[in-house]
């Protein structure tokens, strides 16, 4: 017998997204009986979302998918602080331009995943800012700060396993919890949200907001988190050697996007076709089961849906058609990812070194030098055994350009300008 009956608590729990609710057949009544609004917060640390964030995406995605509400909740205001949890350090204060910036940024994605508009369902955009700037300090003390009692704030995890560490907390970063648990019944108020979802690690966070809604008199509010997730070798999800694996195309091309995705352990494959795709749980199932080789072919499935749904079908076909001539044919492919390198640097010569970090293959030179030991280095398709090795225009081919090669799978072009 299926766990829950509303339509979205069963497509989370069908595909992986549940850790935790605070109340199972309360939210699952919730969702049968009426169009529910639920929000995610995202703070505005970068001037892009990441793979990292995708898992709470796809969440606000199903959510609308299956006729609710989600509100993608722009930390304008939180952001100016930065969320300790978990952390070991504070994290770097952003200036509030940067932080506009950032928001800027980040806003591009989530139209590849959400709708927005004024209909029932449709997504809203909401920024913190918009009222937690404006605090009356004491006044928020009086109404707000009175609820909080130091000593459970002391007892969750993400502030008792820094404080056992004798790392350092602020008191600016102890206040970040205040105010995530004052915006849950901000937006309770404003737009009738019940329900705030989030990694697992944001549960104490939740709770403190339903707990001072139920002090302020809100309706009953609700909490959903979703598995912290790793990959099957315990690295850090949408983190690479060379970092972040960003959603905007600015900061990562399509083909770059593909293939994180192609690079998929066979261990993670089934999961991450269940929470990373919108394919039918019948089409997971059948790839799922895929051994051998053929596993190749789910990663295939995996990274051209997952690029599809965000940098649209043609792009996502295009870097699987890239990486086919690339890999399976051998072929110099003119869609792969291309750097501009000025013709008098070539001229006087460029350390291969610094060449591949230029082009984002690796994020420095002593890491370039561990993998020229290791062979894993091609200039052209041949492989380059001198980190000395100098790059010039007698490198650049016939057909205007100079192959790297980091490995297999990774490629970029040089093209002098």
């Amino acid at each position: 017998m299926a766990r829950f009956r509303s339509d979205f608590l069963r497509t989370m729990d069908e595909r992986g997204f549940i850790h935790q609710t605070s109340d199972d057949a309360g939210l699952d009544a919730l969702f049968r009986a009426e169009t529910v609004t639920a929000y995610i917060g995202f703070d505005p640390t970068a001037a892009s979302l990441h793979v990292g964030h995708l898992t709470q995406i796809m969440m606000l995605h199903w959510l609308q998918q299956t006729g609710h509400r989600p509100i993608a909740l722009m930390g304008g205001g939180t952001g100016m602080i930065g969320d300790p949890s978990f952390k070991d350090e504070a994290r770097k204060l952003l200036t509030a331009e940067a932080i506009d910036a950032n928001l800027t940024g980040m806003k591009a994605s989530f139209s590849r995943y959400l709708t927005f508009g004024e209909g029932a369902s449709d997504a809203l955009m909401v920024n913190n800012a918009d009222w937690l700037l404006d605090l009356n300090y004491v006044a928020f003390l009086r109404d707000v700060g009175r609820h909080f009692s130091v000593n459970r704030m002391l007892s969750f995890d993400s502030v008792r396993l820094r404080l056992d560490r004798e790392q350092s907390l602020s008191f600016l970063e102890f206040n970040y919890m205040i105010l995530q648990a004052y915006d849950f019944v901000e937006l309770n108020r404003r737009y009738g949200c019940r329900l705030q979802m989030g990694g697992s690690d944001q549960w104490g966070n939740i709770v403190n907001g339903i707990d001072l809604g139920h002090r302020l008199g809100t309706p009953q509010l609700y909490a959903l988190t979703s598995p912290l997730l790793a990959t099957a070798s315990g690295a850090k999800m949408g983190k690479t050697a060379s970092g972040a694996v960003w959603l905007d195309a600015q900061m990562l091309s399509s083909y770059d996007f593909w293939q994180f995705w192609r690079n998929t352990e066979d261990a993670d494959v089934a999961r991450f076709l269940k929470l990373y795709t919108t394919l039918p749980m019948d089409e997971v199932h059948r790839l799922a089961a895929l051994g051998g080789a053929e596993i190749n072919e789910a990663k295939k499935v995996l990274a051209t849906e997952v690029t599809a749904m965000l940098h649209g079908r043609a792009a996502a076909e295009a870097a699987a058609e890239t990486a086919r001539k690339t890999f399976e044919e051998g072929a110099l492919a003119d869609t792969l990812p291309t750097v501009a390198v000025p013709k008098a640097e070539l001229a006087a010569g460029i350390g291969v070194l610094s060449l591949f970090v230029t082009a984002g293959l690796a994020g420095s030179n002593s890491e370039m030098r561990r993998h020229v030991k290791g062979g894993a280095v091609a200039l052209n398709n041949q492989p380059v055994r001198d980190e000395r090795r100098l790059v010039t225009l007698d490198d650049i081919g016939g057909d205007g350009v100079a192959k790297l090669s980091l490995g297999k799978k990774k490629h970029v072009l040089v093209r002098p300008a």
